[in-house]
């Protein structure tokens, strides 16, 4: 079975591929505190460049976990949100912060007193 034809069925696949964008998971998890505008994204995002963040955005909201809303004024105002399935990644959100807080504690404990 080839890789194109796991997207959809392997789940554990799927999910890669929905989150294979080094920023995704980041920017769900600042979306999971509420709508944001672009430019507030961007700042939260420390290190992103405007076009990476333009491009994962638009990845997101492809595959339905993030929701784009547009008001025509001026200057233009973009809003940016979790969509319904976005929200349902929240609990796995929590538990990669678990897991992260875990790890660093472990690799704090690993440390040497002379570091």
């Amino acid at each position: 079975m080839d890789n194109k034809s796991l997207f959809g069925k392997c789940p554990y696949f799927t999910a890669q591929k929905v989150f294979s964008g080094k920023w995704s998971i980041l920017i769900m998890y600042h979306l999971s505190d509420g709508t944001l505008r672009y430019g507030e994204l961007m700042r939260r995002m420390e290190g992103i460049t405007q076009a990476t963040l333009t491009k994962q955005l638009r990845m997101l909201e492809e595959y339905g976990l993030v929701s784009r809303k547009v008001y025509s004024e001026i200057p233009p105002k973009v809003e940016y949100s979790l969509s319904e399935l976005g929200r349902d990644f929240q609990p796995v959100l929590e538990q990669f912060k678990i897991w992260g807080d875990k790890y660093i504690t472990s690799l704090k404990d690993k440390k040497s007193p002379e570091e």
